[in-house]
């Protein structure tokens, strides 16, 4: 009887079990948050500026692109500058995601070995990470706006999805190659060989009517260029803050598709191979 009724009141909404669950979301939380906070002050201590690299980095990027690159793009996008920031701040993000995610779990070897905690969190928080230094670097976008007297409209609402579907994005990233990286320590090497050529495949500085205007270069480089997540992430940035406009449907099925696609991937592999951590950390 007494067993019965403990059963009951686990499996009963608002009863034992419910109660262990909000703890545990709760606890989650706490730790992303401190773990989030920590990462954020590590990075900027004895520092002397501070935050502020946050903003400068990617203006003195854009202001030594601009200059090298503006003269050869400057037919071909219009308000090259911003083009320019937003394309590169969006992908280091990327960039930053990954590469913490990538050895979130062996960094946090002596935290796992001595206190019970979701491991999930490591990654997820690497990526929280870098939207919150995301956040910092859209003020130098804000300062190339008022100098180009680029006024938003409402269509800057469809940056909080384009964020939103790469930062799932990142986060599946971050759970497949992090949990890979725990197997595999030459993930860590090749990751950087990806990212390069990532980079490049990438129009971060310069523009896809470059390929589909020149008769020369195969359609199959086209598709390829279009079917890179980051060319739509970047392609929804770029409408919401220098076009003002709104992206296409094909440019937000990808994007929505590839963070699906990723986000299962990363969690699949993730849960799979968790509770093999501890013997190779």
């Amino acid at each position: 009887m007494n067993q019965d009724s403990g059963v009951k009141e686990m499996a009963a909404p608002g009863g034992l079990g419910s109660v262990q669950a909000n703890n545990r979301i709760a606890k989650d939380r706490f730790i992303l948050q401190q773990l989030v906070s920590k990462d954020f002050k590590l990075k900027y201590r004895r520092s002397f500026l501070g935050v502020l690299w946050s903003v400068l980095n990617p203006l003195l990027m854009m202001i030594i692109m601009s200059f090298v690159f503006s003269y050869m793009f400057r037919s071909t996008v219009e308000n090259y500058p911003l083009y320019l920031i937003v394309g590169n701040i969006t992908f280091t993000l990327m960039s930053d995601a990954t590469n913490g995610g990538l050895r979130s779990i062996i960094d946090a070897a002596s935290l796992l070995k001595k206190v019970k905690v979701d491991r999930w969190v490591f990654p997820v928080q690497k990526v929280l990470s870098a939207v919150v230094n995301f956040a910092f670097s859209l003020i130098a976008v804000v300062v190339v706006m008022l100098w180009y007297r680029v006024v938003p409209t409402w269509h800057l609402l469809w940056m909080f999805v384009g964020l939103f579907l790469l930062m799932l994005f990142c986060i599946g990233i971050s759970l497949f190659i992090g949990a890979l990286a725990v197997f595999f320590r030459d993930m860590m090497h090749l990751w950087g060989v990806l990212l390069t050529a990532w980079t490049y495949l990438t129009p971060i500085f310069w523009d896809l009517s470059l390929l589909t205007t020149n008769p020369s270069v195969p359609h199959y480089v086209i598709w390829v260029v279009k079917a890179n997540p980051m060319y739509n992430y970047l392609d929804i940035m770029r409408c919401a803050i220098v076009y003002q406009t709104s992206p296409s449907g094909t440019v937000l099925l990808i994007a929505a598709i590839s963070s699906l696609v990723s986000i299962i991937l990363g969690l699949l592999v993730f849960r799979r191979t968790q509770h093999k951590f501890i013997l190779y950390i």
